[in-house]
């Protein structure tokens, strides 16, 4: 199909994207579902309010805004956030067994915990006990997913946890997606990142296999509209088709006489057709991403 140049028109499909903050299940304990009770601290007093406020969004890394820093329990090293120390070491920090993390503010340092036991100061407005997590900016949405057993961001409203597939979608997918068994847990099929903890958006297709979305937009630029792992379409392809009939109807064909047996990606259909040296039409769906068999 690609030598026809069809220009093909990437339809986007509506799939649904989580952004992931990896900071995997620890045993633990999870305070105020993640956030911090501060209306204990507005009735009470005005400087505890001013104090646990005191340096919020002012600290932190290109990762997090937070109040504090982590020891890394593999090296017992200093850093910003775990991400910080697998940048610049050869083996990734154990975020499960953190345990001690250093105040931004007094430098002291302490079990973990979401308020400093020296200075008062909130250490991150966003805390879960049982990922080690803390951050100040929590316009992110973060919640923490049991399923999962991870922090996720974009609001737990907004999506669900599939069983199956084994990680949160869209709301918008949960009557509608393909399940596949462990769909996050693998590597993407284009850049081998492993999906389930990746910090980039990630896209489930139609056949339900899921990938990063600016591979999927790799793939676009190249003219791949096909699943790399199942080789589904991965967007409504029915225009393209009607474009490539009108194509193949000005062909000549001079090997009228040869049938050749197909089968559909996209439907799995199998068909006798007539030989072709461009596209071959599956009789089912009417699709032309077939192959001969």
């Amino acid at each position: 199909m690609g030598a026809l140049d069809l220009h093909l028109e990437f339809a986007s499909a509506q799939h649904g994207q989580a952004k992931l903050n990896v900071e995997e299940y620890a045993k633990g304990s999870l305070l105020s579902d993640g956030n911090y009770n501060t209306e204990k601290i507005n009735g009470s007093n005005p400087d505890e309010y001013e104090k646990f406020q005191k340096g919020i969004m002012q600290y932190g890394c290109p990762h997090y805004r937070r109040r504090c820093r982590i020891r890394a329990p593999c090296c017992n090293e200093v850093f910003d956030c775990r991400h910080c120390h697998n940048e610049t070491k050869r083996h990734e920090l154990p975020r499960h067994e953190v345990q001690q993390v250093v105040c931004s503010l007094c430098g002291t340092e302490q079990e973990v915990q979401q308020v400093c036991i020296n200075c008062g100061v909130c250490m991150g407005k966003y805390f879960c006990g049982l990922c080690k997590l803390f951050d100040d900016d929590v316009s992110k949405q973060q919640y923490h997913c049991n399923g999962c057993g991870i922090c996720r961001i974009g609001g737990r409203e907004n999506f669900f946890h599939c069983s199956k597939c084994g990680c949160c979608y869209s709301i918008a997918l949960k009557n509608s997606h393909a399940c596949v068994e462990g769909a996050m847990h693998h590597d993407c099929p284009i850049c081998f990142e492993y999906l389930f903890e990746s910090t980039n958006d990630v896209s489930v297709l139609p056949c339900g296999h899921t990938i990063h979305v600016k591979c999927l937009k790799e793939m676009e630029e190249h003219c791949q509209f096909a699943c790399p792992l199942c080789s589904k379409s991965v967007c409504d392809m029915s225009k393209a088709w009607e474009r490539l009939d009108m194509e193949l109807a000005t062909l000549s064909d001079s090997c009228d006489d040869k049938m050749v047996r197909i089968l559909c990606n996209d439907c799995g259909a199998i068909s006798d057709v007539q030989f072709h040296l461009i596209a071959h039409k599956c009789q089912n769906c009417k699709s032309y991403n077939t192959r001969q068999i």
